[in-house]
C-alpha cells in the first residue's frame, strides 16, 4: 500500500503527466455538465415519465452508456454511442469494401481517413436516431412538457440539431482527450458515464436492505464482497494471454545454422484470451433488439409473448439466447480482427520462427489452432459475466440498476478502460524512472 501510495504522489511530480490528467479531468467535467442540460423546449420537471421508462429493461442500457442524459432529454441525450455504432460499421465494412482494406494497410494517412469517413457516418446515424429520440419523447412525455407546442416543426428542427451537435461535441471532447489527456478519450467518455450510475444504484440497493429491513446489512456486505469477486474476474478475463514462444536468429560471421539458432533471441507473441473485448456483447444486444422490434408489429398472442420474452432482460429465454450470441460472435470477431496469416508473414520477413513449427502456413495454421483452443473458453467466460446480472437479481434478488455492475457491458467497459489508463499512467513513471502504478519493485530513482 505504501508502494502505491508513492507511485501516485510521483504522479504529480511529472509535469507533462500531470497537465495530461488536469486536461482529462476537466474535459470529462464538461461532458458531465453537459448530460445535465435538458433540451430547450422541455420542461425539466416535467421528465418522471421519461426516468420510469430508463429504470429498467432496453431502456436502463441506454442511460447508463449516456450517463442518465437519456433520462434528463439532455443536449448529449445520444452521448458518444453514434459514434461507437459508426465505428462498428466501418470495421465490418473493412471486411468487403476493398477500398477500406486500402486504407487499413496505408498506416498513419489510412488511419485518417478512416477517421473522416467514421465521423461523417456519425453524422448520419445521429441525424436517424435524433427524430427517433424526439419520437420517443413525443410517446412517453406529457404534453405540458413541450413549451414550444406539442408536435411543433420548431421543437422538432432544433431538437435535431441539438441533438447531433451535441453527439459531435462529445466526439470532438473524446478526441481532444485522446490527442492531450491520457487514455483513449471515447472509452473514458462511456466509462464516465456508467460511473455516473453507479452511486445512484447503490444507494437503492441499500435503502432496499437495510432501510426497508429487506435482508439487512449482513447481505448488502455480501452483495459487494461478490462484486468484488467479480471485478477480479473481469480483470483476469482483460489481461489473460497465451504466450507463444518465438525464437529469432542472430547470423554469426560463421553462417552456422546450428550456432545462429544458439545465438538467438527469444520473444514471445501475446495471444489474448479474449482478443474480441466488449464488442460481441454489443453486437448481441443489438441483435436482441431485433425479435422484439418485429414481433411488435403483429397483434397476435403469439407475437406479444415474444415481445414480453425478448424485452425481458432478466428472463432465462433472453439470456440463454443472449450468451449463446454472444459466444457465436466471440469467434466471428476474433477471426476477423486477429490477422494469423498476417502475423506469420511478418514473423517470417523479420527471421523469427516458433520453435517446432515451420514458417509460412504451418506458423498460420498453428496459431489459428491456438486461438480457436483459447477463444471457446474465453467466449464462455465472457458470456457468463454477461448474463451474470440476471443470475444475481434471480439468486439474491438484487435491484435491477445495481445488479447491472455485476457483468455485461459496462463492467467489462469499466475493468478495461481501467487497465488501459493505469498502463498509459504507469508507462509515464517507468519512462522517468519511477515505479509504476501496476508494478512492485525497488524504488527507481530519478535521473538528474
Amino acid at each position: 500500500m505504501k508502494k502505491f501510495i508513492e507511485s501516485i504522489s510521483n504522479v504529480w511530480k511529472i509535469e507533462e503527466l500531470k497537465n495530461r490528467i488536469l486536461i482529462t479531468l476537466g474535459l470529462l467535467l464538461v461532458y458531465r455538465f453537459g448530460a445535465q442540460v435538458t433540451l430547450p423546449g422541455i420542461d425539466a420537471t416535467q421528465l418522471g415519465n421519461l426516468a420510469g421508462q430508463t429504470k429498467e429493461g432496453i431502456g436502463s442500457i441506454l442511460d447508463m452508456f449516456t450517463g442518465g442524459a437519456f433520462s434528463q432529454a439532455s443536449v448529449f441525450a445520444l452521448g458518444i454511442m453514434p459514434y461507437i455504432s459508426a465505428s462498428i460499421v466501418v470495421q465490418l465494412m473493412g471486411i468487403a469494401i476493398p477500398y477500406l482494406q486500402k486504407l487499413q494497410s496505408d498506416g498513419e494517412s489510412g488511419r485518417k481517413k478512416i477517421n473522416q469517413i467514421t465521423r461523417w457516418l456519425t453524422i448520419g446515424i445521429t441525424l436517424v436516431q435524433g427524430p427517433t429520440y424526439i419520437y420517443n419523447l413525443y410517446r412517453t412525455l406529457p404534453s405540458n412538457a413541450f413549451l414550444l407546442g406539442f408536435n411543433s416543426f420548431e421543437f422538432l428542427f432544433s431538437s435535431v440539431i441539438i441533438l447531433v451537435t451535441g453527439t459531435i461535441f462529445a466526439m470532438w471532447l473524446g478526441e481532444k482527450i485522446t490527442d492531450k489527456g491520457i487514455g483513449n478519450g471515447i472509452s473514458l467518455l462511456i466509462m464516465v458515464g456508467i460511473l455516473a450510475r453507479l452511486p445512484q444504484a447503490f444507494i437503492q440497493e441499500f435503502t432496499t436492505r437495510v432501510t426497508n429491513n429487506n435482508g439487512g446489512p449482513m447481505l448488502l456486505v455480501i452483495e459487494i464482497i461478490v462484486w468484488l469477486l467479480v471485478i477480479i474476474c473481469c480483470v483476469l478475463l482483460v489481461m489473460a494471454v497465451r504466450k507463444i514462444p518465438v525464437q529469432y536468429a542472430r547470423r554469426t560471421t560463421s553462417g552456422d545454422f546450428e550456432q545462429d539458432m544458439l545465438n538467438g533471441n527469444r520473444q514471445w507473441i501475446p495471444l489474448k484470451l479474449n482478443a474480441s473485448g466488449v464488442m460481441p456483447i454489443i453486437f448481441a444486444q443489438a441483435i436482441m433488439f431485433i425479435p422484439a422490434a418485429l414481433a411488435g408489429l403483429s397483434k397476435s398472442d403469439a407475437s406479444q409473448s415474444v415481445v414480453g420474452a425478448f424485452s425481458n432482460m432478466f428472463g432465462f429465454w433472453y439470456n440463454l439466447v443472449f450468451a449463446t450470441l454472444i459466444i457465436v460472435f466471440t469467434f466471428f470477431y476474433t477471426a476477423i480482427t486477429v490477422p494469423t496469416n498476417k502475423m506469420s508473414d511478418d514473423l517470417k520477413r523479420s527471421g523469427g520462427f516458433i520453435p517446432g513449427i515451420r514458417p509460412g502456413v504451418e506458423t498460420s495454421d498453428y496459431l489459428d489452432k491456438v486461438m480457436s483452443l483459447i477463444t471457446f473458453p474465453g467466449s464462455l467466460f465472457l458470456a457468463l459475466i454477461a448474463v451474470f446480472p440476471a443470475i444475481i437479481v434471480s439468486v439474491m434478488d438484487v435491484q435491477q440498476s445495481w445488479a447491472m455492475f455485476f457483468g455485461g457491458t459496462s463492467l467489462i467497459i469499466m475493468v478495461g478502460v481501467a487497465i488501459d489508463t493505469m498502463q498509459q499512467i504507469n508507462s509515464y513513471l517507468l519512462n522517468k524512472h519511477y515505479d509504476g502504478l501496476m508494478k512492485s519493485g525497488k524504488n527507481r530513482k530519478a535521473v538528474a
